[in-house]
């Protein structure tokens, strides 16, 4: 299995320190979970139904003409590969990748291009997989130029698939209100935003044929009747989402002039994280763990994921480490 953010048992036990004293930015979450509404007995007694209200609560919630909930976006970037015959895809690289992964093990033959690249080799391709915003990057790209890609593979029956799992905050960049056209997959994660990984849910969004397709090779109750209450309870909040766009927001400024200040200006970012590529990325993440502050770190390109401190009290501790790093290679 890929490594990912977020193993913070692991950094404990590595490092000595108690899960409890750790500063956990390497998982590109909102610090700010969603409060968790009372789950009915019913919820945790019966089996799940499709009828309870979560589909259309998302559909309002992404615009999006229907959906498919799964166990996590990553159920859906495992399953896709399944409902189309060995071909040629393109994933936009860096990104997320378990994008590449999954289609690698499907038997796809699987190249990593560039943006630059994408025009080139388009023509060529039966799906290219875009994370939009990009993890890690941070890199966003129109509609525009996503439905131009979408139109030319759509006419020889490709597809586009858009992760869009860090989309919330910018909702007016989103395909989501074109995900019914044939060829177009579009990917939502519930856990970043609303700050609720734990409960594994995400939305597929595509036109029906393809969503009946891939409901299939999901199974029955792949959502839990807890998690199906809570999700429609959080997407339906709408003073919550704001609240939480205008705190992620700010608080990811806060944090890419932070990081400026002390000589690591990002190259990329977005409302819930920011990318820094540094040859001094290795010392840094070490020399953060060393102190309880856990960061993702990209060996490939010698980079590093910030995520968000909840609090004034977490960035303070995040300025200290780094003041200290800047003294000590000064």
């Amino acid at each position: 299995m890929l490594e990912h953010g977020g193993r913070l048992r692991k950094a404990a036990l590595d490092y000595g320190i108690a899960e409890a004293d750790w500063l956990d930015l390497s998982s590109g979450l909102a610090p700010w979970p969603f409060p968790i509404p009372e789950i009915p007995l019913r919820a945790w007694a019966r089996l799940p139904e499709t009828d309870d209200g979560l589909e259309q609560a998302a559909c309002d919630y992404y615009g999006a003409a229907q959906v498919l909930p799964v166990a996590g976006s990553q159920m859906a970037i495992q399953l896709l590969p399944r409902l189309r015959r060995t071909g040629k895809v393109g994933v936009l690289s860096p990104c997320y990748a378990e994008h590449a992964e999954a289609w690698r093990r499907s038997g796809y033959i699987v190249r990593e291009v560039l943006e630059q690249e994408v025009e080139f080799f388009l023509d060529s391709l039966d799906v290219l997989v875009v994370v939009n915003p990009n993890n890690p990057t941070g890199l966003s790209l129109t509609p525009a130029r996503l439905l131009d890609w979408h139109a030319r593979l759509a006419q020889r029956g490709g597809w586009l698939v858009v992760d869009e799992a860090f989309m919330d905050n910018t909702p007016q960049l989103s395909l989501a209100p074109y995900a019914h056209q044939v060829g177009l997959v579009v990917l939502r994660s519930f856990g970043k935003f609303f700050g609720l990984a734990g409960v594994r849910l995400g939305f597929v969004l595509a036109e029906r044929k393809l969503l009946r397709l891939l409901a299939e090779q999901v199974g029955p109750w792949a959502v839990s009747g807890p998690t199906r209450v809570l999700g429609q309870v959080c997407l339906q909040d709408t003073e919550g989402h704001t609240r939480q766009r205008i705190r992620s927001d700010e608080a990811s400024e806060r944090l890419a002039l932070m990081l400026a200040r002390y000589g690591f200006k990002p190259q990329g970012g977005c409302a819930l994280f920011q990318c820094l590529i540094t040859e001094h990325a290795q010392a840094l993440h070490e020399f953060m763990a060393r102190r309880g502050i856990l960061l993702r770190i990209f060996t490939h390109n010698s980079s590093l994921r910030f995520g968000l401190p909840a609090d004034v009290a977490e960035e303070a501790r995040l300025e200290q480490a780094l003041l200290a790093f800047t003294k000590d290679n000064a």
